[in-house]
Formats: C-alpha cells, structure tokens, sequence
C-alpha cells in the first residue's frame, strides 16, 4: 500500500515541523512569557506583604496614640473631678459661713424675744401684785371692815407669792 509506504516521509517531516512548533512555543510561551508573568505575582506578593506591614505600623501608630489619648483623657478627667470636689468645698464652706450667720442673726432674735418676754413677765407679776394687793385690801376691808396700809398688804401679797 500506498499510503503506508508514505507515512515514513511525512511522519518524520510532522514530528520535525511539531518540534519546531512546540520550541517556539516553549521559548515565547516559558522563557517570555511565564517569567513576566511569575515576577508580576512575586511583585503583588511583594505589594501586599509592604501593604500589610505599612497596615501593622499604622494600627500601632493608632494604638499609641489611643493610649496616650486616653492617658490625657484620665489626666483631664481627674484635673475636672479636682476642681468638682474643690467647688463642692467652697460652697460648702459657703453655706456653712451663711448659716452661722443665719444662725447668728436668729440666736439675736431669740435672745431679744426672751428679753421682751422676761420684761413682759416681770411687768405681768407687777401688775398681778398691784391687782392682789389691792383685792386683798378691798376683801378685808369689807369682810371685816378694816383698813389697812396698802404698803403692808402689798407686802403680805409678795410674800405669799414668793413662798406659796
């Protein structure tokens, strides 16, 4: 046959052409193109690495600054809370002044309103004398008919006030 006997001569020609195909290839394809394509994954590799590192000093850039913040933030609480418990103290000290002086003021009131009623009793057990006296005087000189110095009837009446 024929064709066989022509398999030999174009078998040998396709193996030399698929060789030559698949050289060209493997120098564009594997020499060009492949190490394009691996330094690109080795520079994105390289990218994300930088970019994660560039993250890491940054969240610690922000924890230091968070700390210190709050480190300011206590500082400013406690300088605030200071100043709250000083002005509690002035203003206690404040109204203790004002209700001693209230106090003050009252204990005058009270003191005069004591004087005024010692006065009053006083001119009340003056007059509950004279009124005594004089009705002790009337008594006995209608009962029995005497007359007696007005000066010793007040003083019978003083005496029995004062003892009993």
């Amino acid at each position: 046959m024929p064709q066989i006997a022509q398999l030999g001569e174009f078998y040998a020609s396709q193996i030399f052409w698929m060789l030559v195909f698949f050289g060209i290839t493997f120098f564009v394809v594997g020499r060009g193109m492949v190490p394009k394509v691996m330094d690109t994954v080795a520079q994105r590799d390289k990218q994300i690495a930088d970019d994660l590192a560039a993250a890491q000093k940054a969240r610690e850039a922000a924890d230091t600054e968070e700390a210190a913040w709050r480190t300011r933030e206590n500082a400013n609480r406690n300088v605030a809370q200071g100043l709250i418990a000083e002005a509690r103290t002035k203003a206690a000290e404040a109204t203790a002044q004002r209700l001693a002086a209230a106090q003050t003021g009252i204990d005058a009131t009270l003191a005069a309103a004591e004087n005024r009623i010692a006065e009053a009793r006083r001119a009340a057990a003056s007059q509950i004398e004279d009124v005594a006296a004089d009705a002790a005087g009337d008594i006995v000189s209608r009962l029995a008919g005497l007359s007696l110095d007005p000066n010793a009837v007040r003083s019978a009446v003083k005496e029995t006030l004062a003892h009993g």
